[in-house]
């Protein structure tokens, strides 16, 4: 799933495993592979066009599951407790010792309400080469998270030699940063190594599950934009989608007319790309290359604004750290 706004006829979000021969998956008795590129989910639902939806919150077309196909609900904040539980769940591996003291730790915290288990520990398809993914949800869990990521008994963080090894996980996607610049706003981030394995781990954080800042939110595309902007306000950019007030300085390149017009209403950044969910700050330069659209919404969502969002099979959308 991908967003906190769904419409009443499908769940949104991207096809992670499908069935392929040459996965190295196996769920439900079948052979699965992985997908971790969103707008690759068009291609592989193209035998299920009642899976492509068009959603007003976000103002394009979309994948979703319609609801009633749905067979299972995966709750992150479950998993974490089973596994908590529940050890022999896990196969015994250096990484999983490293989710099971880790999840211990949280615990001991009282924040297993606030934090969850995702990714391929979830749906019990991880290996022994596997990343860790958590969620944590709203402020509370977003402090439980920060607190976590400082534990160095149980996480280190990204420094020396492994910083170029950050690099190129991030660079394939993030093209056109350099590599002060990309490991500066992902220094920001809660990701490090775990002790025992190296494994990567990362903590996305996500909106409380009252927080309805993209609830009675229709957006309308009117073309595309590629600015240099300042951050005025990094608030509302700690969770997913995250939003960040913006003032353009300068329109590099645009599919509009009169762009600078535009420009001068431009007041925020939304993104659905979860790679720039905490990267930024107030008063930070950002190129950023996305979406205009207009919004139509509460206070503070309203106008024009650029957005990131990855349900696109042609173009790349960016936020790079400039400045």
């Amino acid at each position: 799933m991908i967003g906190d706004v769904h419409p009443g006829s499908h769940w949104l979000g991207y096809v992670k495993y499908y069935p392929d021969e040459r996965g190295d998956r196996t769920l439900f008795g079948k052979t699965y592979r992985q997908n971790t590129v969103v707008s690759k989910a068009f291609g592989i639902l193209a035998d299920r066009p009642e899976c492509y939806v068009y959603s007003p919150a976000i103002g394009c077309v979309i994948t979703g599951v319609p609801r009633e196909d749905v067979v299972l609900h995966y709750s992150c904040r479950q998993a974490l407790t089973a596994l908590h539980e529940s050890p022999e769940l896990l196969d015994g591996s250096a990484v999983s010792k490293d989710l099971l003291a880790i999840i211990g730790w949280i615990v001991d915290q009282e924040a297993g309400d606030v934090i969850g288990v995702t990714g391929s520990f979830l749906v019990g398809v991880a290996g022994a080469r596997s990343d860790i993914d958590l969620v944590c949800y709203g402020p509370r869990g977003y402090e439980a998270a920060q607190t976590l990521f400082t534990q160095r008994s149980l996480i280190h963080p990204y420094e020396g030699e492994t910083l170029t090894r950050l690099y190129l996980r991030r660079a394939k996607y993030m093209a056109g940063s350099s590599f002060d610049m990309l490991l500066r706003q992902e220094a920001r981030k809660l990701q490090g190594l775990t002790t025992r394995a190296g494994a990567h781990i990362n903590c996305e954080p996500l909106r409380a599950d009252g927080d309805r800042t993209f609830h009675d939110v229709i957006a309308q595309e009117v073309g595309q934009i590629s600015v240099l902007a300042r951050i005025t306000d990094h608030r509302k950019g700690l969770a997913t989608p995250a939003l960040y007030g913006i003032e353009v300085e300068t329109v590099i390149a645009s599919t509009i007319d009169e762009a600078d017009v535009f420009a001068r209403r431009i007041t925020h950044l939304r993104s659905y790309l979860g790679a720039y969910t905490g990267a930024f700050r107030q008063g930070d330069t950002v190129h950023l290359s996305g979406r205009l659209v207009h919004i139509q919404g509460p206070t503070g969502t309203g106008g024009f604004g650029i957005e990131l969002t990855p349900w696109s099979a042609t173009e790349s959308y960016l936020a790079n750290l400039a400045r």
